[in-house]
């Protein structure tokens, strides 16, 4: 396989056993598959080209035998080089049919009629138009429906190759955390920090950063998702990032706070506080507790119960499981999740950690740097 980023075919080829296994159990003719992760968990078609909403793109995966793409042309040069060899295309864009010919020949051919498995659950989408899924339907005559949640399962647990891209991720994100005194300080604008810790990062080995966020203030942030503004840190302000960086294809999800000067000592009790609450959310991360336990043991250290204090991460930034007081799911080994819980300082706003584990049997594997109780300074 030549594809950077792509792992050893050995990989792909036990992916596609376990996939073709539980579709046998579920009665399921052939799985199609629209969206980047999706696509890329069974080929390492690793490419930014997803970024461009013009074009769809599709992999039909059968009960017996290997993939078959059906892609626009642009894409074949690379999926030749995953080791795919039914390759599939067309002149894309089309807009009097943009694959759908292509597509419903592949399926009744794979699927015979067998019914067709689309992923349906929480975090999935259909990576097409809704006239041509319609389009598509009419034109093979095949039954779809839920994919059973076969694709959810099995992104669910990491493989041990998985689980080293997001250690990878994540001392990476490590490497540029230890030079955040060097870009920020009072006086320095959010935004300026902002672009600076980008840079630190793809110098420190990220292959890209599609996620950045944080906030700064005197009694913490209420806003964490926003861009960063103009405004200049000030001493006494509390100030984190948070990073979604990209190793070989996967993420890590964690983040930083850090004191800008001397802080009010319940600055630095929260922050300890947090890392209580991490401790307790590791220290239950086992095979067999439930996400919802997590949270409450989290919650119960900060008294904030407001949304997840968690998810499961991977291929990206946020998949599968919240670790919320609604989500019964059971940890398995494999799973990768982060560990966030959230304090308030005062009315809007507080402050947030965030570390990322594996479940392992036993003691969790902990693979960000763990943060210490003490709230560094810059």
């Amino acid at each position: 396989m030549d594809v950077p980023g792509a792992f050893a075919p050995g990989e792909y080829a036990a992916r596609l056993s376990r996939a073709q296994a539980e579709m046998a159990r579920a009665g399921i003719g052939a799985l199609l598959l629209s969206t980047e992760a999706e696509v890329r968990y069974f080929t390492g078609f690793l490419t930014r080209f997803w970024e461009s909403p013009s074009r769809p793109w599709y992999l039909v995966v059968p009960a017996q035998g290997a993939p078959v793409a059906v892609i626009p042309e642009i894409g074949a040069p690379l999926m030749t080089r995953t080791g795919l060899a039914d390759i599939r295309t067309w002149s894309a864009p089309d807009p009097a049919d943009d694959g759908t010919a292509l597509l419903a020949e592949a399926l009744r051919e794979v699927a015979g009629t067998g019914r067709i498995g689309v992923p349906m659950g929480p975090e999935t989408h259909l990576r097409m138009p809704l006239a041509d899924f319609e389009r598509l339907k009419a034109r093979s005559g095949l039954r779809f429906g839920d994919d059973a949640g076969i694709m959810a399962g099995l992104r669910a647990i990491k493989s041990e190759a998985e689980i080293a891209r997001i250690r990878e991720a994540c001392a990476v994100a490590g490497r540029a955390f230890a030079r955040v005194p060097e870009i920020a300080a009072a006086g320095v604008p959010l935004d300026q920090v902002f672009r600076d810790f980008q840079r630190l990062l793809l110098e420190k080995g990220a292959d890209w950063v599609p996620y950045l966020a944080g906030g700064a203030g005197p009694d913490g942030y209420g806003d964490v998702i926003s861009p960063a503004g103009a405004r200049r840190l000030a001493a006494g302000d509390v100030m984190m990032l948070d990073t979604g960086a990209v190793r070989g294809g996967y993420f890590c999800d964690f983040d930083r706070n850090f004191a800008v000067g001397p802080v009010p000592d319940a600055v630095r009790r929260a922050h300890a506080t947090l890392m209580e609450a991490c401790e307790a959310g590791l220290s239950l991360a086992q095979p067999g507790a439930r996400a919802c336990d997590l949270f409450e043991a989290m919650a119960a250290v900060t008294g904030a119960r407001a949304g997840r204090l968690g998810h499961g991460l991977g291929m990206q930034l946020t998949e599968g499981l919240s670790l919320s007081e609604g989500d019964p799911t059971v940890l398995e080994p494999g799973m990768v999740i982060t560990l966030e819980p959230w304090i308030a300082l005062s009315a809007g706003s507080g402050m947030v950690h965030e570390e990322n584990i594996v479940i392992r049997e036993g003691a969790a594997e902990v693979l960000s740097p763990w943060a210490g109780s003490d709230l560094p300074e810059v």
